[in-house]
Order: structure tokens, then C-alpha cells, then sequence
């Protein structure tokens, strides 16, 4: 009890920069294709699936399919509007892929399956930067190759999850280390 009350200012500190950490590390889930999930069966519209999602960074995106006839590459825009999965950015094959966006913009997903992409099996998931106070001198440029929703899009239905951040944990062991062998 001594340690806390001589070293309060470090503890209140300590305190603070955990509470950031943890609010940084809170993310909504969203399961592609919602009940369908991620395949070519039942003409899912995962364009349309994805303009009713508001995504934010720190959120993952679950990809559930059967890895027999499916999987989950992040491409390029060129890649994406063009179906070719020749050079992903990244392939998932579980059947169960949760990917946590870590950046704002654009982050395209399609099947590599031969002819599953051209079906529609492809998703643009956007991540749209969040301003704390909106003036007209912020407007989008129209030069911009990509166009951004005109109007945002609800919330997930769902609560927010604790995501565990692997800095964050880092940082809280360190803490932890340094307060109870100073």
C-alpha cells in the first residue's frame, strides 16, 4: 500500500495510458454475408452488404466458408475491379478468417476460385476516416479514383469486443514489470 500512495503521480499515469491503449483496442466484428457468409450459393450482394456497414479501424472482418470450394485473397483495386487473384496481397484458406483492419481506405477482398469473383464473390470493405469537427473546406476531392459513400451507414447491430492488442499487452507487462521491481 505504501508503493501506491509514494508513487501516485507514476500509478495515475500508468492508469491513463492502459485506458487508451484500451479504448483503441475496441472493434466490432462483421461476418461477410451476414447467415450466408462467404460463398456463391444464394446471389448474396456483398457490395450492397457492405454499404450498409459503418467500418472503422480496429473492427475484424470474419470471412466463414467451406475451404473445399472457397477461399479469401486482399488484392489491389486493379486486382479487384479486374477479378485477377494472380498476385494477392494476402490469401486466407481456413474457412474461418478474421482479419482486423489496422487502416483507413479501402481494403478489397475476393474468392481466387476460378470464376467465383466474376459471380460476385468480392467485397470492398471501406474504412472511412472519422473527424472530430466537419467544415467545407474538408470536402472529399473529386479527383479521387475511388468514390467514398454519399451517405454513412448505421452502426453494427452488435456490441463492441475487446480486442487484445498485442502493443497493448506489451506495454500493460512492461508496466507491470517496471512498478513492481522499482
Amino acid at each position: 500500500m505504501a508503493f501506491i500512495l509514494e508513487n501516485r503521480p507514476k500509478m495515475t499515469l500508468v492508469i491513463l495510458i492502459l485506458a487508451s491503449f484500451m479504448q483503441l483496442s475496441f472493434g466490432a466484428m462483421y461476418k461477410v454475408g451476414d447467415s450466408a457468409g462467404w460463398t456463391t450459393i444464394g446471389n448474396v450482394d456483398y457490395k450492397q452488404w457492405a454499404a450498409n456497414k459503418t467500418f472503422q479501424v480496429g473492427d475484424v472482418i470474419v470471412f466463414k466458408y467451406s475451404p473445399q470450394f472457397h477461399n479469401v485473397m486482399q488484392v489491389t483495386h486493379v486486382e479487384y475491379q479486374s477479378c485477377n487473384a494472380s498476385a494477392p496481397i494476402a490469401t486466407h484458406t481456413t474457412g474461418n478468417d478474421s482479419i482486423t483492419i489496422a487502416t483507413h481506405g479501402h481494403h478489397f477482398f475476393l474468392c481466387g476460385v476460378p470464376g467465383h469473383c466474376q459471380s460476385g464473390q468480392k467485397v470492398d470493405i471501406n474504412v472511412l476516416r472519422v473527424s472530430s469537427s466537419a467544415s467545407p473546406s474538408q470536402s472529399p476531392s473529386s479527383s479521387s479514383p475511388i468514390p467514398a459513400a454519399a451517405v454513412p451507414a448505421p452502426s453494427p447491430s452488435h456490441a463492441p469486443y475487446w480486442l487484445p492488442s498485442k502493443i497493448c499487452i506489451v506495454i500493460a507487462v512492461s508496466l507491470v514489470v517496471l512498478f513492481n521491481f522499482a
